[in-house]
């Protein structure tokens, strides 16, 4: 209300205000033609693709065995500490240590023959699966094979003749363009939501492997699986995951790109497994402040934070400070470009690999491995730290505190204040590095300092609670 008053109290006192005389404008010239009205765009009719393809999309619950704690008796008039309660207890037995869980998800038909595409978190770890159609027949699902990487799996029913899904580019899906989700919230079948799409090529954290397209479809529990469609009828996605603080729909889905899934698909098909490639590093995205640190002109690339012993990267001569810049002739755009191109490079396969290493670029060769089905436990190391110019107060790692934040080395960071405060850094953080250098002594840090310019920027790689990031510091002037 309060900028409606505004925005009333502006048009006001313009119109009081006193206005310049208008312009005089010559007889002789004419007024400009005005431009034909703008056609509105027809409001879309979801009916028709409702009634084509409601009947590829399906329903699907699950039921697992869930194995709980023993649960000990309550004896009514006897407390733990009564003589007689050993006795009794004899005759009433702990209580169930299993129980059936059960839940509901959405599927759709791919293949005449009873394919269905789902999400793997759908039917992962499940003692049965059973898929109902919207005639109401229903079938024992058997699951071919899933990918937890993409939230992909492949489930086979034992029927012929059925209608399947008809699958879509979304590469020519449009930001703003309409879309319609099919599947069953809260167990209620074959609901039907619609919206459009919020964005293209959405990567989300720990989710590597899939672009997703985000939409403000609703979507809600028992969605996961269900297909997303254009206005053509088409399949464009698998609804997969929901950003929200309730649990429930809050503006934010997203859905697995159909040519991802399909390319997955095929993969469970044949091998039960989707075989990757793997490079064994971990990395993170490159700022602007980082590009500087390292002497890059431009934020590109994937800055190495973290190589797996004996892995591909190890052999190649790949360090924690190299920013990986191109993999054969793919340059690295993006920390988020590194693991799609390898995850789809064959294992075996030579690849050259360019690095900026301290100003330099650095031409290595590695072979790529196979990729664990599951994201491999990497070792946790320190973080970074920052003394005199930085604010920082630093120690060297003492033999028990090194076990007990499981760092291999590094400074642990006893006070903060100056630029490192204001960067982030917190009392407890291991400083493992500076820029591409390791430290495990106060010197160390201070050596590369001491050639640092005022103004200038330097990463600190920095350990907290297991995780590492580089962390750019601004130093005062």
């Amino acid at each position: 209300m309060a900028l409606r008053l505004l925005v009333l109290s502006l048009a006001f006192l313009a119109a009081c205000s006193p206005q310049p005389p208008a312009p005089r404008i010559a007889a002789q010239q004419t007024a400009p033609e005005s431009a034909p009205a703008a056609t509105p765009p027809a409001i879309p009719d979801f009916v028709s693709l409702v009634r084509r393809e409601g009947g590829t999309v399906v329903n699907i619950s699950t039921t697992r065995t869930v194995r709980g704690l023993e649960i000990e008796p309550e004896i009514p008039g006897l407390s733990p500490d009564d003589p007689l309660y050993e006795l009794f207890r004899r005759f009433f037995p702990p209580g169930p240590r299993e129980y059936q869980a059960q839940s509901l998800g959405s599927g759709f038909i791919i293949s005449e023959d009873g394919y269905v595409l789902t999400n793997a978190h759908v039917v992962a770890d499940m003692d049965e699966a059973t898929v109902k159609l919207l005639d109401r027949r229903e079938f024992e699902a058997k699951v071919v094979g899933i990918d937890r990487r993409t939230d992909v799996a492949l489930v086979k029913i034992a029927a012929r003749g059925l209608r399947k899904v008809t699958i879509g580019d979304p590469s020519q899906l449009e930001v703003g363009e309409w879309v319609a989700a099919i599947g069953s919230p809260f167990g209620f079948e074959n609901s039907v939501t619609a919206g459009i799409v919020s964005a293209k090529g959405r990567f989300v954290p720990d989710e590597t492997y899939v672009p997703f397209i985000q939409t403000d479809v609703a979507v809600n529990p028992g969605n996961s699986g269900g297909p997303l469609f254009n206005l053509r009828g088409e399949v464009v996605g698998i609804n997969s995951m929901i950003y929200s603080g309730s649990g429930g729909y809050m503006g934010l889905s997203f859905a697995v790109p159909i040519d991802v899934a399909v390319k997955v698909a095929d993969e469970l098909r044949v091998h039960g497994k989707v075989i990757r490639g793997r490079l064994g590093v971990r990395t993170q995205q490159v700022t602007p402040d980082l590009a500087r640190s390292f002497g890059l002109k431009s934020a590109a690339g994937a800055l190495v934070l973290m190589v797996e012993r004996a892995s591909p990267a190890e052999k190649a001569g790949i360090v924690p400070g190299d920013i990986i810049l191109k993999v054969d002739a793919s340059a690295i755009e993006s920390s988020i470009d590194l693991p799609q191109i390898i995850g789809a490079t064959p294992p075996g396969t030579a690849i050259k690999v360019e690095v900026w290493r301290r100003g330099a670029r650095k031409q290595l060769a590695a072979t790529i491995a196979v990729l664990a089905a599951e994201p491999p436990r990497m070792p946790a190391e320190p973080e970074e730290k920052r003394v005199n110019r930085l604010g920082l107060a630093l120690s060297e790692l003492t033999p028990a505190e090194r076990r007990e934040l499981a760092a291999e080395g590094g400074l642990l960071v006893r006070g903060v204040g100056g630029p490192s405060l204001k960067a982030g850094i917190q009392p407890g953080d291991v400083i493992v590095a500076i820029n591409d250098t390791k430290v495990d002594r106060v010197a160390d840090l201070n050596r590369v300092l001491a050639r640092a310019a005022p103004g200038g920027t330097v990463a600190l790689l920095v350990q907290r609670a297991g995780a590492l990031a580089y962390v750019p510091v601004r130093l005062s002037d």
